[in-house]
């Protein structure tokens, strides 16, 4: 028999982010982790966060060099799928999970079979716990594969996914292991599975100032517009949606939070 649910977390030199994220985690069920170190210059306690996290198990390995997210979490993914479970998550350290995420999205999961992938709202603060913005993603699974084009439409640490749809779609592409490499996941996963997104806040997703959005948000940029081109049709929102991360690539990241934190309160 299939284990339920597997929370894949990729870790760089943030056992302080770690902790926080596996606290926050409360469910009433069973609720296993899978830590990819990649590479961090010291090594983790792995005693002490499992002293800390009693929700479930929680398992750990260890890159030998820093390769980037992408390479961790694709590490993630090729050790879940030999530990037989029947859901996958992901979550990135520093972000917090509210109280009944995981039993929320297994429900909803439970009654529409043929959802795959189930996002969720979340609401976005800096480092410090201040409020900047909400993100509330559409929830039509029609609507997704349209503005898909515009931004990714799934917050990549709020998503619960059937394992078996990675024997489809595959890993991250390796190709954009720096940057993006979620948001070309999502393209090939709306290519061949219904996904959608619970239209409820469940999370708080933090902005760091060491993040891949903000170290390396040129690069993000410049992958998306290449993903882009990969599923791109002759139509309004694969133009529009061509354009606008064009001009992205040249406003800085605090521009486009300024924007957000006016529209998005």
């Amino acid at each position: 028999m299939k284990k339920k649910l597997l929370i894949l977390i990729a870790h760089y030199n943030y056992p302080d982010g770690l902790e926080a994220s596996l606290r926050s985690i409360e469910e009433d069920f069973q609720v296993d982790i899978l830590v990819v170190d990649d590479g961090s210059n010291e090594a983790l306690d792995e005693e002490r966060f499992r002293n800390i996290f009693k929700s479930g198990d929680i398992y750990f390995d260890h890159l030998p060099t820093n390769q980037g997210v992408g390479v961790a979490a694709n590490r993630a993914l090729e050790l879940a799928q030999g530990m037989n479970y029947e859901l996958l998550g992901r979550m990135d350290c520093g972000d917090l999970c509210y109280k009944g995420k995981y039993k929320k999205q297994l429900q909803y999961l439970s009654e529409n079979l043929d959802v795959k992938l189930l996002g969720t709202w979340a609401r976005v603060v800096d480092e410090k716990g201040k409020f900047l913005h909400m993100l509330k993603f559409p929830t039509d699974y029609e609507e997704i594969k349209k503005k898909m084009y515009l931004n990714s439409m799934f917050l990549n640490p709020s998503v619960v996914f059937y394992a078996e749809i990675i024997h489809t779609v595959g890993n991250y592409p390796y190709k954009y292991r720096r940057a993006s490499q979620d948001y070309a996941f999502f393209f090939n996963v709306i290519k061949h599975f219904k996904a959608e997104n619970l239209p409820e806040v469940l999370m708080d997703y933090v902005v760091e100032s060491h993040s891949i959005s903000t170290t390396k948000r040129k690069l993000q940029v410049k992958n998306r517009l290449l993903v882009i081109q990969e599923n791109f049709y002759l139509g309004v929102y694969p133009i529009i949606g061509w354009l606008r991360s064009a001009v992205l690539y040249f406003f800085p990241r605090s521009a486009t939070t300024f924007l957000k934190k006016k529209f998005r309160k």
